[in-house]
């Protein structure tokens, strides 16, 4: 069984589009391929409390749940508006992803 594809990539700015957290925009810090899901800064953000340590003195600890991938969207890194996306080979010969809404070409934001 091949491991699926989105066209979501760490580091893209996302919107919300429901729940609790609707409207709210973030960036992608952690695709979870095997189960389809996202986690995003800043959204769905719970506070974790654990016994008192030294590396945690308080015993809280806030941390970010994944989301549904259905549930973002990317947004366009010029207009600032949600848009799907697609693949295309620019002027270099290299594939590349853009809004299809807009026709901008969408870079990696994440590096390493």
């Amino acid at each position: 069984m091949s491991t699926p594809s989105f066209k979501v990539k760490r580091g893209d700015l996302v919107k919300v589009m429901v729940g609790r957290d609707k409207g709210k925009t973030g960036t992608v810090t952690k695709v979870l391929l095997d189960r389809g899901m996202v986690i995003v800064e800043g959204v769905r953000s719970v506070v974790r409390f654990t016994r008192p340590s030294q590396a945690c003195p308080e015993g809280k600890m806030a941390k970010n749940l994944p989301i549904n991938i259905s549930n973002v969207a990317i947004v366009d890194p010029i207009t600032n508006e949600i848009s799907r996306v697609g693949y295309r080979v620019n002027e270099k010969g290299e594939k590349e992803r853009f809004s299809k809404k807009f026709g901008n070409a969408i870079e990696r934001n994440y590096k390493g």
